[in-house]
């Protein structure tokens, strides 16, 4: 069935502990809020700031993230997590180049945050740690599903291959002073230069 797309993402969080709701409210706002904050303020944010801005109390901010790691480790699986959903959402629903279009759209947000807590994250983990392996599958095999299917469509050039889509587009989103619009216009000509005719 079309509405029934999953891309797999390998592991389930199924036996992890269920949190109280309002407790799960709160880790999502932090991570949703830390999001944010990493994105405006850069990596050097303080875990002080993410609670004020999230309106919680840095003992909340600690119960659910001991750690500064667990906190960017948190916002980074988020953040796949919002990749491979976006592209579940979007296949059914477009055609394959517009899904193509829609989800790097998502990739430029993911991106634009990865960009301030990366390097952090690598030091601690490392780039072969189970976080980056997974993460990395998720995405390249989201992005392989894409860019075949608007090529078997025969919307974008054949000779293009998914990573070649996401250095092309990665690499605005690294550009010193990031700039959303700018980005989004480059990531126009990109498409306008993968589409075929």
């Amino acid at each position: 069935m079309a509405d029934d797309v999953r891309i797999d993402a390998g592991a389930s969080s199924e036996g992890a502990p269920k949190l109280r709701a309002d407790a799960a409210r709160n880790r999502a706002k932090l991570v949703t809020t830390a999001r944010e904050v990493f994105t405006e303020v850069g990596g050097e944010a303080s875990l002080d700031q993410i609670a004020k801005a999230a309106g919680v109390g840095i003992g909340t901010l600690y119960r659910h993230f001991p750690t500064r790691l667990d906190l960017l480790e948190a916002v980074y699986r988020d953040e796949v997590d919002v990749l491979r959903e976006t592209a579940e959402k979007v296949i059914p629903n477009h055609t394959p180049v517009e899904a193509l279009e829609l989800w790097l759209v998502a990739f430029v947000d993911y991106a634009a945050t990865k960009r301030h807590i990366f390097t952090e994250l690598v030091e601690a983990v490392g780039r072969e740690s189970e976080l980056m392996t997974h993460s990395r599958g998720v995405i390249y095999g989201t992005a392989e599903t894409l860019v075949v299917a608007a090529q078997q469509a025969g919307e974008i050039r054949a000779d293009v291959t998914s990573p070649d889509v996401l250095r092309l587009v990665g690499g605005c989103t690294m550009m010193p002073n990031f700039d959303r619009d700018q980005t989004e216009r480059i990531l126009r000509i990109v498409m306008d230069g993968l589409k075929v005719g």
